[in-house]
């Protein structure tokens, strides 16, 4: 009786592998193309992203160029606790996290509503035409894009000093006065990425039910009951995602731009994490010191991530994992 119990169970576990083998053969032939398209995407990130964490490890060592990693001096935490010591430390994190709220603050809404109005223009020629001039920003670079801030801001001829004296207002020089360094900087990042955040926003609302519309016509909706009610919930998913992925990039803010808008008479609100790391490990060479910086900071910024995560998926159905 027990022998002849075993047999269907035996018989069962045979079959499973060659039946797990089968499918994971008709996904790979379904989807072989695919495959071969995200390999380039798969090499990239393991080649510049995987592989370089193995330098992480001059963080807890007293890194010497010409010894190398394995011979360099073991220290520990030493780089990590003199960061924390550093009297420079708070301001550093004051301005890198300010910058950082204000443009997800100014910047994360600008898109989306930009994709809002487009999707309200009927006139295709014209909605092309303005988003072709609202993508090419993006494909400037931050050197040019700095460049024409200061030349814009410029006391001695710059156009926005000449507009303000149409109106009686002095010249004002915007790039000394560090209050204002703040605005000019998340104001230029709005500009030159306005219209290619929207992409992601615009093929989100393609995929809307134009059935909705209807619907929300038959009962009378307006054009702002109809945005509010379906366009917007119908995009929410993809909100929330980008909001997410901002959220954990709040301490990120790129070095270029900010280094090359900043000058002595600022950094009371310029000087970020960035440009300090750049000092010290690149001027100074104290390599192990700006490593262990970027490894702390990029470890709040997963904390920030996380978080956000889990508070999506407290309050909505949407979540990174």
């Amino acid at each position: 009786m027990a022998q002849a119990n075993s047999t269907p169970n035996m018989v069962r576990k045979v079959n499973v592998r060659p039946e797990r083998k089968s499918r994971m053969a008709r996904l790979w032939q379904n989807n072989k193309y695919l495959w071969f398209l995200f390999l380039p995407c798969l090499i990239y990130f393991i080649l510049f992203r995987y592989v370089p964490m193995f330098g992480l490890i001059i963080t807890f060592k007293d890194y010497n160029l010409f010894k190398g990693i394995w011979e360099s001096k073991w220290v520990g935490f030493k780089y990590y606790k003199m960061f924390l010591d550093n009297p420079d430390f708070l301001l550093l994190m004051k301005n890198t996290f300010l910058l950082g709220l204000y443009k997800l603050v100014f910047g994360f809404p600008a898109p989306i509503i930009l994709a809002l109005l487009l999707n309200e223009l009927k006139n295709a020629v014209f909605k092309r035409f303005v988003q072709t001039v609202s993508y090419l920003p993006h494909f400037i670079s931050n050197v040019i894009v700095a460049s024409m801030a200061i030349m814009f801001l410029s006391p001695s001829g710059g156009l926005i000093n000449n507009l303000l004296g149409m109106f009686g207002v002095g010249p004002i020089n915007f790039m000394m006065k560090p209050e204002m360094f703040r605005g000019v900087y998340v104001l230029s990042e709005i500009w030159q990425h306005i219209g290619w955040e929207t992409i992601i926003y615009l093929a989100a609302l393609t995929a809307v039910d134009p059935r909705l519309y209807e619907a929300a016509s038959i009962d009378g909706a307006s054009r702002m009951r109809k945005l509010w009610h379906v366009t917007l919930p119908g995009i929410s998913p993809a909100i929330v995602i980008t909001l997410i992925l901002n959220i954990g990039k709040v301490l990120e803010i790129g070095f270029e731009k900010v280094f090359l808008m900043q000058n002595p008479a600022i950094y009371e609100t310029a000087d970020i994490i960035s440009t300090y790391v750049y000092r010290v490990g690149m001027e100074q060479g104290n390599f192990s010191y700006g490593a262990s910086i970027d490894l702390f900071m990029g470890i709040i910024s997963l904390v920030f991530i996380y978080g956000a995560n889990q508070f999506s998926r407290r309050v909505s159905e949407t979540s990174l994992w």
